[in-house]
This record gives structure tokens, sequence and C-alpha cells, in this order.
């Protein structure tokens, strides 16, 4: 559980250009005072001087796209976001974090599916950092956490999905992009939030089947596709049988009697299921000579 302590808060601050100018005034006016050369004069300076480079220490200038994380003897105290010259308690310790959106690629790895069978998978995750405060004390080293925590979930979604949907409507890692796309955010983002980080997108970006099957598995893919191809045709066939049949026996344009429509069924699926140009052939006699 994350402690109040490290949820992120504004630091306590100001504007820096102000205390600037006032540092530069205090800077001259110390060197006039320690020309005088009057032991007043001259004590006068140094403890302006002294001063006013204590105070300098404070201003701390922030970049667009980064936050600085300050620490006063260890204890948090806020963060500084907003960009350009801000002055802060200068006996505190500043930590600069980026706050810029970053892309994580992850290495291709080698897993196995549901079905058991090796792929390779990798993704590409963006991120955030939402919480300098969790990033810096939840966790060491927000990066590499990150890091891991996605190469975590990419392995834990490749293991619970099937490379490929051998059903209608089943979710396979191959087919269901957009789904196994959010599913993937939403576990990486879950696994990082500690650390005060928030995903922006994650996307596979490599998914492949291991080398040792992927030519067996391509012959799978080929023979999967032929089978849905003739099944497709086969059924495009018989609606046109038995439209000619309808439209035969509607127009009456020819009588044809069981053994007849058998064998006019049986040749026009040859000819509309036959994968080559057919030969015509001209029949001179009957079906019964």
């Amino acid at each position: 559980m994350v402690t109040e302590t490290t949820q992120e808060r504004r630091a306590d601050g100001a504007p820096g250009i102000p205390i600037l100018l006032g540092g530069i005034v205090a800077i001259v006016l110390s060197g006039v005072l320690l020309s005088r050369g009057t032991d007043t004069s001259v004590l006068i300076g140094i403890l302006l001087l002294v001063v006013t480079a204590i105070v300098l220490v404070g201003l701390t200038p922030v970049a667009p796209g980064q936050a600085r994380v300050v620490q006063l003897l260890g204890r948090y105290t806020g963060s500084v976001r907003t960009a350009g010259l801000r002055w802060v308690n200068p006996f505190t310790t500043r930590r600069r974090v980026s706050t810029r959106i970053r892309n994580h690629q992850t290495e291709v790895t080698k897993v196995n599916d549901a079905d058991g069978n090796p792929i390779e998978i990798a993704a590409v995750v963006v991120w955030q950092v939402s919480d300098t405060a969790k990033a810096v004390f939840e966790v060491d080293q927000f990066e590499q956490f990150v890091a891991i925590q996605a190469e975590t979930a990419v392995r834990h979604i490749a293991n619970s999905y099937p490379y490929d949907a051998h059903e209608a409507g089943q979710t396979s890692l191959r087919d269901s992009a957009d789904e196994i796309t959010q599913k993937l955010a939403e576990e990486i983002g879950a696994r990082v939030s500690p650390a005060g980080v928030t995903i922006v997108e994650a996307r596979l970006s490599h998914l492949a089947y291991a080398p040792e099957i992927a030519q067996a598995m391509l012959r799978r893919q080929q023979a999967n596709a032929v089978v849905a191809a003739r099944q497709r045709i086969v059924e495009g066939a018989v609606g046109m049988v038995d439209m000619a049949l309808t439209k035969i026996s509607e127009q009456a344009i020819v009588e044809l009697d069981e053994e007849r429509k058998a064998a006019m069924v049986s040749n026009l699926l040859v000819v509309l299921c036959a994968d080559r140009d057919t030969q015509p052939v001209v029949n001179t006699g009957t079906l019964y000579h």
C-alpha cells in the first residue's frame, strides 16, 4: 500500500526570476560595502554576500516535460512541475524526473501459447510518469521496473491465448488484435501502477511461430485455408444447382425424372467445384442408351 508521504504533491516555492534579480542587486550592494573598507561595512558586505549565495542556491530551472522531486533531510516535501525558473528551500535536494511520454520495445521472446506451441512475441509499450513521488520512492529504478513488468505481462498474455483461433468467436493472438492490445495495456498498467506510471498504449510488434515449427504451422494454415475455400465453393455450387433445378421446373423447359436430376446435379457440381477448366463433351445418346 502506498503511504501518504509518497503521494505526489506540490512543493512549496516561489517564482525564481524576482529572487534572481534581488540576488544580483544584493551582490552589487555587497561589493559596494566591501569597497568602503571600514570594519562595519566589510562585515555587513560579507554577511550579505553569504546570505545571497545561500538564497541563490535555491533557484531551480525546470524544463518542459520534466519535474523536480524535492527532499529535505531525506523527507519528501513535494514536486515542482511548473516549467521555468523556480525557487525552493536552498537546503533541499532536487531530483530531476522526466514526465515525457516514452517508448519501450520488449525483446523478441520465445514462449508457449495456450496450446503449447512455441511462438515468438514482442510488444511496444508507450508510457509516462504520472506520479513522480511514487516513481522515485516506491520502486528502485522505475525505468527498469517498467521494462521488467512489460516483459512479464507480454509472456502472460502469450500463455493465455492460442496463436490461431480453432473455432468461430475464439480469441487468439493473431486474429483478435484489438482485444489482445486492450488486455495487454490493462495488465501492464496494473503491474506498473505502484511506480506512478500510466500506460498510454501497448501493442504487439512481433508475432510469429518459432522457427522449429514455422513450416509445419504454415502447412496447417494453408490446409485450413484450402478446406475453408472448398467449403465456400461447395456451398455456392449447391445453391446454384438448386436455383438451376428450380428455374427449369418453374419455366417447364424440360421434364426431368429423379435419375436425370441426379445426373444433372452430378455434372453441375463437377463443373462448379472443379479447380480446373472443364472440357465440354457432346452427348449424342440418352441416359438410358
